[in-house]
């Protein structure tokens, strides 16, 4: 079948788009303070493994590696997050490129990309939505260029970039899966009749081997994890599912990525892509899994649109522009530090990740603050139990410019990095988010000492900092009691 000569890529425009984004993130990218998954993933990577409990190693390897080149601060900890950003945007035109659209469309879908709250959100942070994003942009690159050209040689890149993907997180198997299925019932399925689709099979299954068998040396907790994440979460990220696909990505864009996906329905060669987006909302609703686990494919649908909405534009131009700019200042005061940290209250319930940059430092000067109620002569025996992997990190890092020891946790992977002495027999002080007698009944004579008065409303303001005298069994007989995967 003859296809039409593709449209030469608009570079010029395309990346100076997404170096300004760059540019951006760059700036802000120290203004707040570290998350507390970034505090997690440093951790993590100073102890370099095939796997984890709760993930792949990929992102604390790239945590490990920012740091080392660019600083072990903030901003140097994010320089790849934003690096993955810009080609994130530099992929979305290219898409557009592939459906056809000139200069002038593959230049909306970069801007589009770039005034996206969920692109700005994930590049301002260390995450591994970070990393997936950029996955899922190139899978999806490849796939259309697979249907478009025929051409069975890319499921080879396919293949590699899932692969590497699942390094980095399991989810990469929601939209292949989505897309393999929507082959099966709309088609084209000759490019499933492909040796190269086994090929491609094999080079995904080796790039993810290493981690496949640590998770099974392991007895496989992601699944543990994920399964707790779903029972906890579940209910509300089902009732939260659609007005979160609408608000992380931009209100003012449905329209761009509605007329995407009318334009990838009426043609035979796209019309599986078309159809991957709502047969991986129907999964991810199913399992209970959070809403921006389909985010990404709504970029392609973006990058389909752009052209058929260039006609729009060129009619209201005014109202169009106004409506990017409206869509890039909501994006950024809802997913980057713009406000000042006091102010960040207005945004939390909208994006809580903001909150959860803010109040670390704070919070080891209070658990040092409740450290020196315990007698000195008894501290070489004491031991601090943070509550969660961020309370642990935020100790870690913060910890010793007051003095503290190492803290301990038996959140997630913490709980395999150590666990206390079983010469460690006196006080024990917790940081518990909400005191639980169940958990408090495996030490002695607990007492509240002091809470967590942050400056915003996250997840640790109002932290309970609790002094028990011992623990009731050796730290080696309660470590197991004490782990906790979600």
């Amino acid at each position: 079948m003859t296809r039409p000569a593709m449209p030469a890529f608009a570079a010029r425009p395309v990346v100076a788009v997404a170096v300004a984004v760059g540019l951006v993130l760059t700036a802000l990218s120290g203004r707040y303070g570290f998350h507390r998954d970034e505090l997690y993933f440093m951790v993590a990577g100073r102890r370099l493994s095939w796997g984890y409990v709760d993930q792949p190693p990929l992102t604390p390897l790239l945590a490990r590696l920012s740091t080392s080149v660019f600083g072990d601060t903030v901003m140097g900890l994010r320089v790849l997050s934003t690096v993955s950003s810009v080609i994130t945007i530099i992929v979305v035109a290219l898409i557009a490129r592939e459906f056809g659209s000139d200069r002038r469309g593959q230049v909306l879908a970069a801007v589009c990309a770039a005034v996206s709250g969920f692109v700005l959100g994930v590049g301002h942070l260390v995450s591994t939505a970070t990393y997936d994003l950029l996955a899922w942009m190139l899978i999806g690159l490849f796939a259309v260029k697979l249907l478009r050209t025929r051409d069975g040689r890319w499921w080879l890149a396919l293949g590699l970039t899932v692969g590497i993907a699942l390094e980095n997180k399991y989810l990469v198997v929601l939209p292949v899966g989505a897309l393999l299925v929507a082959l099966l019932i709309v088609g084209p399925r000759e490019v499933l009749r492909s040796w190269w689709l086994l090929a491609g099979v094999a080079l995904a299954g080796l790039a993810a081997l290493p981690n496949v068998v640590w998770q099974f040396q392991h007895d496989w907790p992601q699944l543990t994890v994920a399964g707790g994440i779903s029972e906890d979460d579940g209910t509300e990220n089902r009732i939260m599912f659609i007005p979160l696909q609408i608000l992380q990505l931009s209100p003012f864009l449905v329209p761009i990525w509605v007329a995407g996906f009318v334009r990838l329905w009426r043609t035979p060669w796209a019309r599986s892509i078309a159809l991957a987006y709502p047969l991986l909302c129907v999964v991810v609703l199913a399992v209970g899994g959070k809403s921006y686990y389909a985010l990404p494919l709504l970029l392609v649908l973006v990058a389909a649109g752009s052209e058929p909405a260039l006609g729009w534009i060129d009619r209201h131009r005014p109202l169009a522009v106004v409506g990017l700019v409206l869509t890039a200042l909501t994006s950024a005061l809802f997913t980057l530090p713009v406000l000042p940290a006091s102010a960040v209250d207005f945004v939390i319930p909208v994006n809580k990740e903001q909150g959860e940059q803010i109040g670390w430092p704070s919070m080891a000067a209070a658990v040092a603050t409740a450290w020196e109620r315990i007698p000195a002569d008894q501290r070489s025996s004491a031991t601090i139990f943070a509550g969660n992997y961020g309370e642990a990190g935020a100790l870690l890092r913060y910890g010793p410019a007051h003095g503290l020891p190492s803290a301990y946790s038996g959140h997630m992977s913490f709980a395999d990095w150590g666990r206390p002495p079983d010469s460690n027999t006196g006080p024990v002080l917790l940081v518990e988010i909400e005191r639980t007698p169940s958990f408090e009944a495996n030490f002695t004579d607990c007492s509240q000492v002091g809470t967590i008065d942050n400056l915003v409303s996250n997840d640790e303001d109002g932290t309970a900092l609790v002094l028990c005298s011992a623990p009731t069994e050796p730290w080696s007989t309660l470590w197991p009691k004490l782990r906790r995967y979600y």
